[in-house]
């Protein structure tokens, strides 16, 4: 058991920003978005990406509308270096991407940096060095003015080997690594220092990027941090405010979101969030967030099963099914009552109002999924799911006590047999239950006929292997069928009918109809349906009845069933 953390861990203190403004704000826009799948993302793989999955990362983020990509930590590697050269020498750089790389504060690492971008139209440089108390005692042994005179000198050479490369127009991104954990004042120092050294401008703007690179507090705090440094940065007007969540409390999303309000116009993530430890933000998550709240995200997430497929594929990394808006059982319910919500806000939902279906916050068909997957049946499954998979997939819709009734059938046999039941398998066992001729009585032919105002029939039956002719008469077709059942001994009531339309060809010539009749016994027998399909909407009814009458038979004439058998 866990016992008191109180005397091992310290927790951490808010700022105090008393006059806080980002409550009271609401997103309008999206932020600049930055894909560090192929940097962050690939060094936390067990199995970095080769060229090959790296090079369809990087077509994939651009199709997706990235226009700032960090392609790779080039000082770290020969791989990573012969990756940069290869998307700008092969001319795999649209006009409208830039692309970014990361380096650490030291001479040679940049350097290695610098020569790798030689030829590129425009390039983010992205330098960092840890800035938190821990890392200046514990890690370097630097006191606070050592750890800023690193990080201006790294910008001074940069901006110096810069100058040597006029062809390609450079950009500068700081990260005071490990922000979260800074004190802000001196994050602020530290900031300012850097502006001042590349001497930024509103035309010439420095990319302040602010990482979470461990989630050190709940989401506010990170968000008071973001404000407090929007409002106090020297240059404000001349810096991009940037931030990048890592996800260890499980909260980066919510840390972005409120990092945005708080004035970030920039984010840092991968697509669904892989990275070190637990992850970076998860990028998808959050532009469908603000696709929600009716924003366009300026990503392109219409196919998202082809990204998802295209980063499992590329990572070796699974997308857990539960993902959100991603994972492929997120538009699945299994459960009774999720089912009937969904269902009844299927067929409230009007093209062009605003989306309210219960349980699904998001239309799927907007990302590019299908509704066949939403309602899925199990042993926890319900009459609506069902109903919804035999009207959608057979066009079958289902009388409200015969959804009921069948229910109960589904229930059965997932509890006999186990696991989900398709479409599919749902429709063999309503065949089986109402549509097959397996029946102690069984249709072969009518023929109606008039008789002094009164319907009649002679209906021709099967019992077993006999034929039998029957006669009767009524006030039409199903009173004159019930009437000639009388003598085989099965007295019924009819207690509902309905019938359905299952479509039709261009010229009717294909229209099927759907008979559903509810019968019970005089007896006192449980109520139950029969049900049929046929051209003709009168055999179809006559059918019905019979199938009726023959699951009856079962119950209170087992003599008949015997027979049959």
């Amino acid at each position: 058991m866990l016992q008191n953390p109180a005397g091992k861990y310290r927790p951490f203190q808010p700022i105090g920003l008393a006059d806080r403004q980002w409550p009271n704000r609401v997103h309008t826009h999206p932020p600049t978005w930055m894909s560090t799948d192929l940097r962050d993302g690939n060094q936390a793989l067990f199995e970095p990406m080769n060229v090959e999955r790296k090079m369809r990362m990087f077509r994939t983020l651009c199709e997706i509308g990235f226009k700032e990509i960090e392609v790779a930590f080039p000082s770290a590697s020969q791989t990573d270096f012969d990756f940069v050269r290869e998307l700008i020498e092969g001319g795999h750089i649209p006009n409208d991407v830039t692309i970014e790389v990361l380096t650490q504060a030291r001479e040679h690492l940049i350097r290695r940096t610098m020569e790798s971008l030689r030829g590129a139209r425009r390039a983010i440089v992205h330098v960092y060095n840890a800035t938190s108390q821990p890392f200046r005692d514990i890690v370097f042994g630097m006191s606070t003015q050592q750890v800023v005179e690193m990080a201006v000198s790294s910008v001074r050479l940069i901006r110096e080997l810069a100058a040597a490369q006029p062809e390609t127009e450079w950009v500068l991104e700081y990260s005071p690594e490990t922000f979260s954990a800074t004190e802000l004042d001196f994050a602020r120092e530290i900031c300012d220092a850097v502006t001042a050294e590349w001497g930024a401008t509103p035309d010439d703007k420095v990319i302040l990027n602010l990482p979470g690179t461990v989630e050190m507090a709940t989401p506010n705090v990170y968000a008071d941090q973001i404000e407090w440094m929007h409002r106090h940065l020297a240059r404000r007007d001349s810096v991009i405010l940037s931030v990048h969540p890592h996800n260890d409390r499980g909260t980066a999303v919510a840390s972005a979101e409120l990092a945005m309000l708080a004035g970030a116009e920039r984010v840092e993530g991968c697509l669904f969030g892989n990275g070190e430890r637990t992850g970076n933000v998860d990028i998808v998550t959050l532009a469908l967030n603000l696709y929600t709240q009716g924003i366009a995200p300026g990503l392109d997430f219409s196919d998202i099963n082809a990204v998802a497929r295209t980063a499992e594929h590329c990572t070796h990394l699974p997308i857990h099914p539960r993902h959100p808006y991603v994972g492929d059982l997120v538009f699945t319910a299994f459960s009774g009552s999720h089912q009937d919500a969904i269902k009844k806000g299927f067929a409230a939902q009007r093209p062009d109002a605003i989306w309210n279906v219960p349980y699904l916050p998001i239309d799927p068909a907007d990302l590019g999924r299908s509704y066949d997957s939403v309602i899925r049946v199990n042993s926890q499954s319900g009459k609506g799911g069902i109903a919804y998979l035999l009207e959608t997939g057979y066009g079958v819709i289902l009388p409200r006590r015969l959804q009921i009734e069948f229910s109960a059938e589904v229930q059965r046999h997932t509890d006999c047999h186990g696991g989900e039941m398709s479409a599919a398998d749902i429709w063999a066992l309503f065949s089986q239950t109402y549509l097959e001729r397996s029946r102690p009585v069984r249709y072969v032919e009518h023929h109606l006929y008039e008789r002094d105002g009164n319907q009649g029939i002679r209906l021709s039956v099967e019992v077993g292997d006999v034929t039998h002719l029957l006669n009767g008469e009524g006030n039409g077709p199903i009173d004159a069928a019930v009437h000639a059942l009388r003598s085989l001994g099965i007295e019924l009531q009819v207690r509902g009918y309905e019938e359905r339309s299952m479509g039709s060809s261009a010229d009717g010539g294909n229209a099927q109809a759907c008979a559903f009749v509810e019968v019970a016994n005089t007896a006192g027998c449980q109520a139950c349906f029969g049900v049929a399909i046929d051209v003709n909407i009168v055999t179809a009814s006559i059918k019905a009845l019979i199938g009726a009458a023959a699951r009856i038979a079962e119950r209170v004439h087992p003599a008949l069933a015997v027979e049959a058998a």
